[in-house]
């Protein structure tokens, strides 16, 4: 079977590694629950004091699959236990992200990215809405700015996803501006961490508490939708969709 989430530990730090280079990293079914997998394991693991998630290639992620994706419930499931895990997780960017991958960028307690990385809400040109992704992006991102990049599918840079509150940090070297978050991280109790991580995302969870059931059948119903079954056709035709003026 084809392993699409890398593992890797070192010093406490256990770092999964989406590869799937073959669809940039897309969430697949099978990269979801892939994911989700070693995300539970990390969970149990008290030899585990943060999870980094990064890449292969030059893609984060693309987002949603479109030839295979996950069920809303399992992406909602997936966001949701990168905000509960009582270990922080850190998103390493050094590519592009894309709808669904902003999800989980934002899902993240924290996020760096290299200066090169760019970044784009692109459901809507597809003809569906950034639903599910919403329950961690909203409660941490500017809402002027979403409002932007939510109607426009326009890329921004990573200086703008820092300045959004989608990003914690930007810098040439990702690992350079990491380095001290890990040390810092590594020097702190688990019980510490665990309980401030707590803290921190109280309002993200009820966010999920308040509108995962509404999102999730909301996004079912738009990707079932004669919109979204253009706009999909035509993305992966390589050409415009009818409602291009």
């Amino acid at each position: 079977m084809t392993v699409l989430v890398g593992r890797t530990r070192a010093r406490g730090v256990e770092t999964l590694t989406l590869d799937s280079p073959h669809n940039r990293n897309a969430l697949s079914a099978a990269l979801v629950g892939e994911l989700a997998g070693a995300l539970a394991d990390c969970a149990e693991d008290t030899g585990v004091r943060a999870v980094v998630l990064t890449h292969t290639g030059t893609t984060f992620s693309a987002g949603a699959d479109l030839r295979d994706p996950p069920h809303p419930d399992a992406l909602t499931g997936l966001l949701r236990r990168i905000v509960e895990l009582p270990r922080p997780v850190l998103a390493r960017v050094t590519g592009h992200v894309r709808a669904g991958g902003l999800g989980l960028l934002a899902a993240c307690d924290l996020a760096a990215a290299s200066t090169t990385s760019t970044f784009a809400f692109t459901e809507v040109r597809i003809g569906v809405a950034p639903a599910v992704i919403s329950l961690p992006v909203i409660p941490r991102a500017d809402p002027r700015a979403l409002a932007r990049y939510y109607l426009t599918g326009e890329r921004f840079d990573a200086a703008e996803a820092a300045r959004i509150g989608l990003l914690t940090v930007a810098g040439d070297d990702v690992d350079d501006v990491l380095a001290p978050v890990l040390d810092g991280l590594r020097r702190s109790s688990p019980q510490g961490l665990a309980e401030t991580k707590r803290l921190l995302t109280a309002r993200v969870l009820e966010a999920f508490d308040r509108d995962a059931a509404e999102l999730t059948a909301l996004s079912a119903r738009l990707f079932a939708s004669a919109d979204a079954r253009e706009g999909m056709t035509a993305f992966l035709e390589r050409r415009d969709p009818p409602w291009v003026l």
